[in-house]
């Protein structure tokens, strides 16, 4: 099938208009490109967080660490940290777009409402600085990263650091983190089936 000129015209007019890539009408293509993007896996002791910058389709980690919570804080005071360590990072690193690890299936009810109660605390932080959050399935997220669903967390540690080139793999949490954001960065602007979702 061609395309006229004055066709490929419009549509070059259209894709350079904003940078981010927007839908420009085609299915699976509604996940902007960002240049800085916030990676989180949300947990009620340690919440990893890392901020991923693309530079001429090279990523590299900005900052990246764990939100730790003592054993015994209560669940509250544990939320209220959550909250502020990743405003506090979103307000020093400036990311454009965030991604979360999606949720999985729990064992129990209770592990599932804290499990819950973390992600929501990660959320507002991030929904109130007006950014745009995009959920990752854990098995998207490995794949991109591993290239294996089924990625052993020590394997996805590695490869964080092979791809960013870090000095130091980062710790598990923090390491997850990093995987969410880069895997982000493979789906952004793609056309998909099953594109990382707006929540």
């Amino acid at each position: 099938m061609g395309v006229s000129a004055r066709q490929f015209e419009e549509m070059r007019r259209r894709l350079a208009g904003s940078r981010a890539v927007e839908s420009a009408g085609l299915p699976g293509r509604d996940v902007p490109v960002a240049r800085v993007v916030l990676g989180v896996d949300p947990s009620l002791r340690g919440t990893g967080w890392g901020v991923v910058r693309v530079d001429s389709g090279r990523m590299s980690a900005v900052a990246y660490g764990t939100v730790k919570c003592p054993a015994g804080w209560e669940r509250t005071r544990c939320l209220a940290r959550i909250h502020e360590a990743l405003r506090d990072a979103i307000r020093e690193h400036g990311p454009e777009v965030c991604a979360v690890e999606g949720l999985f299936h729990a064992q129990n009810l209770r592990t599932a409402l804290v499990m819950g109660e973390a992600r929501g605390a990660s959320m507002a932080a991030v929904a109130m600085a007006g950014l745009g959050v995009f959920e990752m399935a854990p098995r998207k997220v490995k794949l991109a990263v591993a290239g294996h669903g089924g990625a052993a967390k020590a394997g996805v540690g590695r490869m964080v650091q092979r791809l960013l080139g870090l000095d130091d793999a980062p710790g598990p949490d923090a390491a997850d983190a990093l995987a969410v954001a880069i895997a982000y960065v493979h789906e952004a602007g793609r056309v998909s089936t099953n594109p990382p979702r707006r929540v």
